[in-house]
């Protein structure tokens, strides 16, 4: 029997819940049992609970059939509990360094009935705030254990459940079980403290709360957020039951309950504005229906003027009594609003685009767009083929940047960025498509749908992930960006990985399109012909052997040593070797040019092109490893600064345990690689094949026909082709291959990050 059972109810924490595990799993402190209740989440919450169990004991999954709520998974999750104590967390939060060796010494030493522990709220945008309990315990001078009646104020603790750890046996010797529907911790916090005879606190935060910029449902408006008040018809009920020791308490709940609804009520992500009369209103019944009959503790100021409102059940006084405070703060917004608009555009133009917003909307037009107008590329050329074909009745229009336009091929429509004809198509097109994001003055009219297409499954940190990672910011304005993509209406994901983490980098609200990348349609369906195509079209002779070097680029650190030194590269490979080197317009000193086997590509406008004429790839922590992947062939993994990348730009994917192919930190590790011909071994296939099966399992030639029957045709996401696809893991297949490779590949040498070792001589030949 375990010390401790953590129950963790799951239901769309996708983009989170790895975080949450981790957060338990990786503690020092091991004697812990996980029961994980997926509470029928629609997303791949299952799979990765799953996934766990699989290598880890520790975790048991309990899958409910139908979805249950919060309180109904916690209650599921208590029947299969073991342990000594039980601790509910929320699976979208995580708990801090250390918090399981605290909690169990605790536990231990206390022998509580109820464990309270501190928390801090964490924002989307990293900031944080720790909760009030230090202010409410220094004072009190608590004693190692203690109850509610010795120490009242602590009615005050956050009515939450995982702030508390819970002896079992007090919660089934209380039969204390949670309630269905919203705020369902309301009838529990406050009963376990007056029903507990030792209750301790541990003043250390144990708990980061998280504070979710999209998704949480006690952010979201609607008819919902009147549960709280059954919730607190049942608490009273329980206070019924309770009998004396309950009574001395009534008062301080009846306060809490108008303090916690009055926040509900001033709330506009929670109370929609034509329901908060009606929401008032049942307020006041409230208060008269469990008002003490020996009165309560009014507070004083503001707070307390707020009660005698709610008890008269006035409604007109209460928005009179907050008009003069929502006007103050209307002119200051509206005075930001005026400044902000007029350092948007010039004004003119502005006027212009208005005016074309308020007239109708063209129902037939889609204006896309790749890499801010750099041309015709990426997911969004993908999609506008597609379209032409499945919904020829869309218009589909292109802005380029000016001297841009011949970069799109004839017969297809474009608009020059800045022109009148610009700002109308923006205006007036129900579509925008594009891989990046659309200016922020760019309004999202009503019936619109934005498409954000993205272009590269993550390795590096991105969105709000990249906070963590203030080096590699450059001074973005995190909010803005939020702002643009608040008006996604569809996100493509070309695999489960990438959306979990869309959704936490991006907490916006859009509908995931889990589809496969459409870019990638064209390296399925390429035939022998396009292969030999695309060589011809870059200058490749038969015979030759043609190796792609497309490393990403370091925003922290332009102009980086850790990038390959191609032209020493080539001197080292055999005759036949091309290296076709594609690296970013920031690192374009990396190729010197003039080697006759050194191909700069910087400006080739199709990076598909490289991808079917390379025999072979070299890259770092670039998406590129990914869509190559597509095509099944060798990839080598040239990551010279992994450490410092890792601590300045943040990756969710070990390059080096989970990538997909071979790996070198030094360019003769690379060098041997070749040479020896490890990077086409049988090994390395596998590796890479495991590798294809997490994220290359969508790519099926038909991304681009999913995106255009949901989006232009509206066809339901699950009855599009190859909805439902799940990843393959297979962890320890990899994990056994990657051991393979490091046997076989050069051991890692003491060098410099300037490799100059280059006195061997080619002793291979490097075949295709």
């Amino acid at each position: 029997m375990p010390l401790l059972s953590v129950v963790l109810p799951v239901y769309r924490v996708q983009a989170y819940l790895r975080e949450c595990l981790d957060s338990i799993l990786e503690q020092t402190f091991t004697d812990v049992e996980v029961i994980a209740v997926d509470d029928c989440s629609p997303d791949h919450s299952g799979a990765i609970l799953d996934e766990y169990a699989a290598r880890d004991k520790r975790v048991r999954v309990v899958h409910l059939a139908e979805n249950a709520g919060l309180g109904e998974a916690r209650n599921a999750g208590m029947k299969h509990v073991t342990g000594e104590y039980v601790w509910f967390i929320d699976s979208d939060d995580w708990i801090t360094p250390g918090a399981l060796g605290a909690v169990a010494e605790r536990l231990r030493s206390a022998d509580p009935d109820v464990l309270v522990v501190d928390f801090a709220k964490v924002w989307w945008n990293n900031k944080s705030r720790r909760s009030k309990l230090s202010a409410l315990v220094r004072s009190q001078e608590l004693p190692r254990t203690f109850t509610l009646a010795e120490y009242p104020a602590m009615i005050k603790v956050f009515h939450v459940a995982w702030n508390k750890i819970f002896k079992r046996e007090f919660l089934v010797g209380n039969d204390i079980t949670y309630p269905t529907g919203l705020y369902e911790d309301v009838p529990v916090g406050y009963p376990v403290l007056m029903l507990a005879d030792r209750i301790s606190v541990l003043e250390r935060v144990c708990i980061y709360y998280r504070q979710r910029r999209r998704g949480a449902i006690t952010s979201t408006p609607g008819r919902r957020h009147f549960e709280v008040f059954d919730q607190y018809d049942l608490l009273f009920e329980r206070l019924d039951r309770i009998g004396p020791r309950a009574e001395p308490f009534r008062g301080l709940v009846f306060g809490r309950m108008l303090y916690q609804c009055l926040l509900v009520l001033d709330n506009a992500e929670r109370v929609a504005r034509s329901d908060r009369r009606e929401f008032f209103l049942a307020l006041a019944k409230a208060y008269h229906r469990h008002l003490p009959a020996g009165g309560y503790d009014e507070p004083q100021g503001q707070e307390g003027r707020k009660h005698r409102l709610v008890a008269r059940g006035s409604y007109a006084l209460w928005k009179a009594t907050r008009l003069g405070f929502r006007l103050t703060n209307a002119v200051k917004f509206r005075a930001k609003k005026v400044q902000r608009k007029i350092r948007l555009r010039s004004r003119l133009r502005m006027r212009y685009y208005r005016w074309h917003v308020r007239r109708p909307m063209d129902q037939k037009l889609a204006v896309y767009s790749a890499y801010w107008g750099k041309g015709y590329a990426c997911n969004p050329r993908a999609v506008y083929e597609k379209m032409t074909e499945l919904s020829p009745g869309v218009r589909g229009v292109w802005e380029v940047k000016p001297g841009a336009e011949d970069a799109v091929p004839p017969g297809v429509e474009t608009v020059t960025i800045g022109t009148a004809a610009h700002f109308r198509a923006l205006a007036r097109a129900k579509y925008l498509i594009s891989n990046v994001n659309y200016p922020g003055w760019v309004r999202k009219r009503p019936g619109a749908v934005h498409l954000s297409t993205n272009h590269g499954t993550p390795v590096k940190a991105m969105g709000v992930d990249q906070l963590k990672f203030p080096a590699g910011l450059q001074g973005m304005n995190m909010s803005w960006l939020l702002k643009r993509c608040d008006r996604w209406t569809f996100n493509i994901s070309p695999n489960a990985y990438t959306s979990e983490i869309w959704e936490r980098a991006y907490p916006c609200d859009y509908e995931t399109l889990e589809v496969g990348y459409p870019r990638n349609d064209v390296l399925v369906n390429a035939t022998e012909h396009d292969v030999a195509a695309a060589r011809e079209r870059l200058g490749l002779q038969p015979g030759q052997v043609a190796v792609a070097y497309l490393p990403t680029y370091r925003d922290y650190e332009f102009g980086s040593d850790a990038l390959l030194n191609v032209e020493r590269f080539a001197d080292r490979m055999p005759p036949e070797t091309v290296l076709l080197v594609r690296v970013h317009h920031f690192d374009r000193s990396h190729v010197a040019g003039g080697h006759p086997r050194v191909m700069d590509l910087g400006d080739y406008p199709s990076v598909e092109d490289i991808y079917l004429a390379a025999d072979a790839l070299i890259t770092d922590y670039s998406s590129v490893m990914f869509d190559y992947a597509v095509l099944d062939r060798p990839i080598a993994i040239y990551a010279a600064d992994w450490n410092k990348y890792r601590a300045n730009r943040g990756a969710y994917l070990d390059v080096f345990t989970e990538g997909p192919g071979v790996t070198a930190r030094t360019e003769s590790e690379l060098v041997d690689l070749f040479i020896s011909g490890e990077v086409f071994s049988s090994t390395a296939a596998g590796t890479r094949k495991v590798f294809r099966e997490r994220f290359c399992y969508l790519d099926d030639g038909h991304a681009s026909e999913r995106v255009v029957r949901r989006v232009f045709l509206d066809e339901a996401a699950q009855a599009l082709p190859g909805a439902g696809a799940v990843p393959v893991v297979h962890t320890e297949q990899l994990q056994e291959m990657r051991a393979v490779l490091d046997d076989t590949q050069p051991q890692e040498r003491s060098t410099t990050d300037d490799d100059t070792d280059i006195s061997e001589e080619p002793s291979a030949v490097v075949g295709r």
